[in-house]
């Protein structure tokens, strides 16, 4: 079962969903744009506005934490409680798939 204290988080948006994947690792902005697109195999395109708007409610809300700031490139990784969120995100769109393919197996 989900846990109640990220419940909260859930779902996230596919932007954020991605962005979050991303930052397994620590990358600055234009990585993680270049990384979305590269692993959702082009399918998420994420702008500026939407990657700084979603760092700063991800840093606010504990999810990532910034680790380097250099030349006004800051870099950014997940944070356990992220790692969490993010996990259970996975399970979420694990049952989704999981029933969407049985529905679609009866058609």
């Amino acid at each position: 079962m989900l846990r109640d204290d990220t419940n909260k988080y859930l779902p996230l948006t596919e932007s954020t969903c991605y962005i979050m994947l991303t930052l397994v690792e620590p990358l600055h902005g234009y990585a993680v744009m270049k990384k979305v697109e590269e692993i959702s195999k082009g399918t998420v395109k994420v702008g500026p506005g939407t990657l700084y708007g979603a760092f700063t409610s991800l840093e606010e809300e504990g999810l990532i934490a910034k680790v380097k700031e250099e030349n006004r490139r800051k870099s950014y990784v997940l944070t356990p409680k992220g790692k969490k969120v993010l996990m259970n995100q996975m399970k979420r769109l694990e049952i989704m798939t999981q029933n969407g393919l049985s529905v679609m197996d009866m058609l």
